[in-house]
């Protein structure tokens, strides 16, 4: 076989396809096209009307319907936004301008600053980090989530390691489920900052290909029962289950990083989109309403997960190596050379996200990872994709 010569076709076809970003597709967007036609009223279960300004924490039916799916609360949760990466930014700049409960000092007094980033991970928890001077450091993933040696060494050695980001379910790029004794350990380990914070991004909670939904350990209970009842903040959102800009977000956490929270939002909001909350709830009504939406959107997506692996199996078997998630909206290629196979790729018409991105700075220093997101281009767009990619592997491998 020349490769030489498949990879030259490749580049004639003058391709224009994009595994960029992690997207839902226009036809799992249709799924909630009725969204746009609701509420059909504007009070709330209490009275509120939703039209006007006020309750900062959010509605308490969407509490209700989405704390047990985040496993927060409905007391400890706040609704927020489109974008829970927004309240993410907004919590570290909180935490930056503000005594989080249990610091002695703002963390913009402290001195140098510490998160700790499991890897490869999600490129947007790196630059929130990279806006603010936060020195990251990168922790090697298992396959129960990341290696916890590491991170109760790191942990208990540096009072300035203040923060951790975790994807705990469905993992951006990997797929990867932390197992039960990892979020015990997280909720457990001893830290040398009395301050210390898990950014627990359950993005994926309720995304799942299977028949079969991975469980995740509730942090929130283990870390009140470990006698660290502050350590978690909790996001989510409607981003990937509803309408990608027109969802709504969610922060957890114990009744005192809530309160501390909603002191500092006051300062910025005089109320969310309560109209927003009242018609996700008439549109999802409970969590078996959640459940037979979201096996829609795996009717959709799970063949094209299935995709990927058939064309990676039958062409790079051997060469590479890649996951299989049960969930989320990724999954991690390791290949040789990432770097040069991106270049490839996107000099045929096959937009990827830059080799890289899965390592806080952009740096990944074993230059193997390449994140693929297969949801949003139709199958035949996707397989022709992913066959192009396996091209430009191949190439790169015996150029090397």
């Amino acid at each position: 076989m020349n490769v030489q010569r498949d990879y030259e076709a490749l580049v004639q076809q003058g391709l224009k396809l994009d595994l960029t970003r992690g997207k839902p597709s226009p036809r799992q967007l249709d799924l909630s096209e009725d969204l746009l036609r609701l509420p059909t009223g504007h009070t709330a279960a209490d009275g509120t009307d939703g039209r006007n300004y006020g309750n900062l924490q959010g509605l308490a039916e969407t509490r209700e319907l989405f704390g047990p799916l985040l496993q927060v609360p409905a007391a400890q949760l706040v609704v927020g936004g489109n974008s829970s990466l927004t309240l993410m930014h907004d919590t570290v700049v909180h935490a930056l301008l503000t005594e989080v409960p249990g610091a002695a000092r703002r963390w913009i007094e402290a001195g140098e600053i510490t998160f700790l980033c499991p890897v490869p991970g999600y490129d947007r928890h790196f630059t929130i980090c990279e806006r603010f001077g936060i020195k990251m450091v990168a922790v090697p993933m298992t396959a129960d989530g990341p290696d916890m040696d590491v991170v109760e060494r790191l942990v208990a050695a540096d009072a300035g390691v203040k923060g951790m980001w975790c994807v705990p379910k469905y993992s951006n790029p990997s797929g990867i489920v932390y197992s039960e004794e990892t979020v015990r350990r997280l909720a457990a380990m001893p830290t040398a900052a009395p301050d210390f914070r898990i950014f627990w991004d359950n993005a994926y909670a309720v995304h799942h290909l299977s028949e079969r939904p991975a469980e995740l350990a509730d942090i929130l209970a283990l870390a009140e029962q470990h006698g660290n009842p502050d350590r978690v903040f909790v996001y989510g959102s409607t981003s990937k289950v509803t309408l990608a800009g027109s969802g709504i977000s969610f922060f957890g956490s114990s009744p005192a990083n809530v309160a501390w929270f909603l002191a500092n939002t006051a300062k910025q909001s005089i109320g969310p989109d309560k109209i927003n909350q009242l018609r996700h709830v008439e549109f999802l009504r409970d969590a078996d309403g959640v459940a037979a939406h979201m096996r829609k959107h795996a009717e959709l997506i799970a063949p094209k997960f299935e995709i990927v692996d058939r064309v990676l199996t039958k062409e790079l078997g051997g060469l590479a190596t890649w996951t299989s998630p049960h969930g989320g909206y990724f999954i991690s290629l390791e290949v040789p050379r990432a770097r040069e196979v991106v270049a490839k790729a996107k000099a045929a018409g096959i937009a990827l996200t830059p080799a890289g991105a899965t390592h806080p700075y952009g740096t990944d220093p074993d230059d193997r990872t390449i994140r693929i997101a297969p949801t949003y281009p139709d199958l035949a767009e996707l397989e022709q994709a992913i066959s192009g990619l396996a091209v430009c592997v191949r190439l790169v491998a015996e150029q090397g």
